[in-house]
């Protein structure tokens, strides 16, 4: 009687593990399709960001600093495999450092990449625009500073002028003196005036207002940008990446009139 109970025991035991090893295999087995989809789907997501960067940091000075990492990488494997314990153990002390500096060299950067991954389509649908209640220039004004412009290309006077889009120029705002005077042509040409106080730097237009003067614009830092642009130009573009602004320039080189928008 004993015997056969010790017998039967196992034989029960066993089939209750076979039973939840089929059961967890089935899930598996359901799960599986699903699991490959989602696999799929976050390689491709992936893979799509990696592209995303690389196709910022090209336009940007980080591709020098991504070229001089791939070498770095290299130094470092031929160490690893070499055995070399004394490098290893210096590149490693050295890169918590390194990764602060990174990071502080690069801020402005690393501070536009974010700002353009802010600024995508499928990012702006989902979070409010907090900077609508921007005011929206006017037709008159339009001509009063293509009137402007004109006069002061002929004359090569050099011009740079920022109309405020989509984002507020309150950040670029305090870099300069307030004006806070309708926009005019004669307005406008007396501050771009040769030997003025207010010459230098941008005029910030906000709706149908000359908001302030003399502001300082971060310049672009798009290695496909011509050499041959100078400072002024450079810093259109710098301003029209940072911010969804139109930016006018007057060459006082050449008195030529042109558009900086998203960084073109």
């Amino acid at each position: 009687m004993h015997y056969t109970t010790y017998v039967m025991f196992p034989n029960i035991a066993q089939f209750n593990i076979l039973q939840s090893l089929k059961n967890v295999f089935s899930m598996f087995s359901v799960l599986s399709p699903l699991k490959m989809f989602t696999s799929s789907v976050e390689m491709l997501i992936i893979a799509y960001i990696i592209y995303k960067i690389l196709m910022w940091i090209k336009n940007t000075r980080a591709w020098i600093l991504l070229r001089g990492l791939v070498v770095i990488l290299v130094c470092i494997m031929i160490a690893y495999v070499c055995k070399f314990e004394v490098i290893l153990e210096i590149l490693k002390r050295v890169s918590y450092v390194a990764a602060f500096g990174i990071i502080i060299v690069f801020q402005d950067d690393f501070r536009a990449g974010l700002e353009h991954l802010g600024r995508q389509k499928v990012f702006s649908k989902l979070l409010p625009n907090i900077n609508k209640f921007t005011k929206k220039i006017s037709k008159d004004s339009i001509q009063e500073i293509a009137e402007a412009s004109f006069s002061m290309g002929a004359v090569k006077t050099g011009a740079l002028i920022v109309i405020e889009q989509e984002f507020t120029l309150e950040e670029y705002e305090r870099t300069g003196i307030d004006i806070n005077g309708d926009v005019t042509r004669q307005l406008l040409i007396n501050i771009f005036e040769k030997n003025t106080p207010l010459h230098d730097g941008a005029v910030l237009i906000v709706g149908d207002v000359i908001k302030s003067a003399t502001c300082y614009l971060p310049l672009s830092h798009n290695n496909d940008v011509p050499k041959d642009l100078g400072t002024r130009h450079r810093a259109a573009l710098g301003m029209s990446e940072a911010s969804k602004s139109t930016v006018l320039v007057v060459s006082e080189e050449t008195g030529d009139i042109s558009f900086a928008e998203k960084g073109t």
